[in-house]
């Protein structure tokens, strides 16, 4: 697989098949997010495993947009830490890098995901605080339900041209 291919064919899944991942997968995916530039390389990311069944189904039903959890093996919480002045203004930038790259390198190993948005709804935030025993100073930003997918997407022609300028708009 080549990069062009993960990027035009990787679709959100919502419906994923009764099988569990390998944790070494998994470990590989977030490796893959890791290696995401960030501002000043301050790298503010965390990423919270989440596999028991009853935390996924707590959030699912607490959560407006997490209905695929009930179906998904893991969720991978993406929270970024405000430590310093530099990550208070960057952190979702970064932690959003880090997202395309664990949504891409799970796509490469075959398995589907979706982002389900977590910051910067603060009903949400205290939800995932709560459930996940995050400090203060620790925000997440996304959920990332992961799983082998039990749907298939089409493909949506997205490139246009008209989106495209030189110099000025």
């Amino acid at each position: 697989m080549n990069l062009k291919e993960a990027i035009v064919n990787r679709r959100s899944i919502r419906k994923f098949q009764n099988r569990e991942i390998d944790d070494k997968i998994i470990r590989e995916i977030i490796e893959y997010a890791m290696y995401a530039p960030s501002a000043k390389d301050e790298q503010p990311w965390h990423f919270i495993i989440i596999k028991k069944r009853e935390t996924l189904n707590l959030i699912e039903k607490k959560h407006p947009y997490a209905k695929m959890l009930k179906s998904a093996p893991l969720a991978i919480a993406v929270c970024g830490e405000l430590k310093s002045e530099n990550q208070q203004r960057y952190w979702m930038l970064d932690c959003s890098l880090a997202i395309q790259n664990l949504m891409l390198g799970s796509y490469e190993k075959g398995l589907g995901s979706v982002w389900v948005s977590i910051y910067p709804r603060e009903e949400r935030v205290k939800l995932l605080k709560d459930i996940l025993s995050l400090p203060d100073d620790i925000i997440p930003l996304a959920l990332i339900p992961i799983g082998y997918p039990n749907e298939i997407k089409k493909i949506p022609q997205r490139f246009k041209e008209e989106k495209i300028h030189l110099e000025k708009f």
